[in-house]
């Protein structure tokens, strides 16, 4: 039962991190033009998509390719993973 309800959480905490990197995504794309806000953003979008990938190599999915494909994640955002 226990293991069933680790699961949930798994999945859950999978799908509010996948909900953060739409959001974040969604906001760099709407407002990245702006050269003042630009650097926040993808800061900001960086977090959220490397957070996701933890989140999934926590359930046992290691590779990331399709998505990065998926989410259309560029590659702005890709090379700040993990950078502070």
């Amino acid at each position: 039962m226990l293991g069933h309800e680790i699961l949930a959480e798994k999945a859950a905490a999978l799908g509010r991190a996948g909900q953060r990197v739409e959001q974040t995504l969604a906001r760099l794309r709407e407002d990245g033009g702006d050269e003042e806000r630009r650097p926040r953003l993808l800061k900001d979008a960086a977090e959220a998509v490397h957070a996701y990938f933890i989140q999934r190599e926590l359930c046992g999915l290691r590779k990331h390719d399709a998505v990065i494909r998926e989410y259309n994640i560029p590659r702005a955002v890709l090379v700040r993973l993990g950078a502070k």
